[in-house]
């Protein structure tokens, strides 16, 4: 427990030599007796740290306006979006199912956001319906569709644009996390947004409002600069299109989101005040070395909010030695509530916590390195390796941090197993937030 860095475990959480960690103050083995296992769990106090964090390093160094919207594709449920409106984030949501749920949440539209790169004629109509605080518009096409559904739904109001744009930043993460360059899916190419914002103002003027532009470069990030240079580009952007389109000023800077958090002891992470110290900074320098009014500024954390927040709770079951002897641990879980290791290495850091008569005695045991595995189907389903943990058994449980994010909203059914519910724990109290899939629950859309 000693080697685990302090920077990836949820702030209530107590390790003791003699006794059962505590999360929230509940003993983690109350909370595997109680809900089951796999289980996820999320530390409100962590939650509730960052979320004050962001707001207290932007309103110190961040003289305009700004809103922090919480990028719900890393974690959502109905209590986590009224859980981030309560602490006065907006929701940036990217599909039907998540605006849905931040409208069952009770949030307005005021406080929703959508994002995405293909969004549908459907989901469209249900966020202009829904009155959402602006679109990011990923593509031209895009433009052109939400003109169209604008005119069709007729609700009197045009839509609020900001348009999503490839900055070609080049942020040090893996390749599947960038998305600031113009070989990723992602925006527009900065090279074209003259002319398309001359199209905003013109042909699409009757039914887009355009209120800024938007850029996201990336999700890991382990360093501050990619930021400053990002929140430059940006605002010479701003400042090119005010000369080109007789004055416009647009009133919304959205930088995205991206920090970085620790896993393992190997991940030297910033702290996110001094990424968003940094943001801030250079956007109120740079605007006024531009004579440019300072915008609205729009940061979107996502992983930084609820990724240490979050641990998974998981049983031991089979454990056998293989001739080279390497030991493989197979826990209840796996890929199918965490695909990060096998989607792209994600590396994460855990605690066994040794059961039953013998736990003391294996407990003061030597560590030695074993491969921690899953139940599902697949070679790669593989959670850490060469992890050092004492002797373990059936019925062991192991602790792995770090699992808020991208853990529950990238979960599967493969093999047909229900995805783990999922708890919030606070002073002592836990409160069921998701419920365990169960099988009916599992065959509730087949037809028969």
């Amino acid at each position: 427990m000693s080697a685990l860095p302090k920077a990836v475990l949820p702030d209530s959480l107590t390790l003791l030599e003699t006794a059962s960690p505590r999360l929230g103050e509940i003993p983690l083995e109350t909370l595997a007796a109680d809900y089951g296992t796999p289980l996820y769990i999320m530390d409100a106090a962590t939650v509730e740290r960052q979320a004050n964090a962001y707001h207290t390093a932007l309103k110190q160094h961040y003289p305009g306006e700004y809103q922090i919207l919480y990028a719900a594709k890393a974690n959502l449920t109905v209590h986590l979006a009224k859980t981030m409106h309560a602490l006065n984030l907006a929701i940036d949501v990217v599909s039907s199912g998540e605006l849905y749920t931040a409208q069952k949440a009770g949030l307005p539209g005021s406080a929703i956001y959508m994002n995405g790169n293909n969004k549908s004629a459907e989901e469209i109509d249900m966020a202009l319906t829904a009155g959402i605080a602006r679109f990011m518009v990923d593509n031209e096409e895009e433009l052109s569709l939400i003109h169209e559904r604008v005119k069709a739904l007729n609700l009197g109001a045009k839509a609020n644009v900001l348009l999503r744009v490839a900055p070609g930043i080049e942020a040090h993460t893996h390749d599947y996390l960038k998305t600031g360059n113009d070989s990723n899916k992602f925006g527009m190419p900065i090279s074209q947004i003259n002319a398309i914002v001359g199209r905003c103002l013109t042909q699409y003027a009757d039914t887009l409002a355009l209120k800024g532009l938007h850029a996201h470069i990336g999700s890991q990030i382990f360093d501050a600069l990619p930021y400053q240079d990002l929140a430059r580009i940006m605002l010479e952007t701003y400042d090119m299109l005010r000369q080109q389109h007789n004055g416009l000023v647009l009133p919304d800077l959205d930088l995205g989101g991206g920090a970085g958090i620790c896993y393992t002891l190997q991940d030297d992470a910033p702290a996110l005040e001094a990424v968003m110290t940094t943001l801030a900074k250079t956007v109120a320098k740079t605007a006024t070395e531009i004579n440019y009014p300072l915008p609205r500024l729009l940061v979107e954390p996502g992983r930084s909010m609820v990724a240490t927040a979050g641990v998974t709770l998981y049983t031991v079951g089979t454990v056998k030695t293989t001739a080279s002897g390497r030991v493989f641990v197979a826990v209840d879980g796996g890929m199918g509530d965490n695909i990060r290791p096998a989607l792209y290495g994600a590396q994460y850091s855990a605690i066994a916590l040794p059961q039953g008569p013998s736990a003391e005695t294996r407990r003061a045991q030597p560590a030695q390195p074993i491969t921690l595995v899953g139940k599902y189907c697949e070679s790669g389903d593989v959670l850490l390796t060469d992890w050092l943990a004492p002797p373990l058994q059936r019925g062991d449980l192991i602790t792995v941090f770090g699992t808020g994010a991208y853990n529950y909203t990238m979960a599967s059914t493969y093999n047909r197993i229900g995805r783990p519910a999922m708890v919030w724990v606070s002073a002592g109290q836990s409160e069921l937030m998701l419920k365990r899939e169960t099988l009916d629950a599992l065959l509730s859309q087949d037809v028969i």
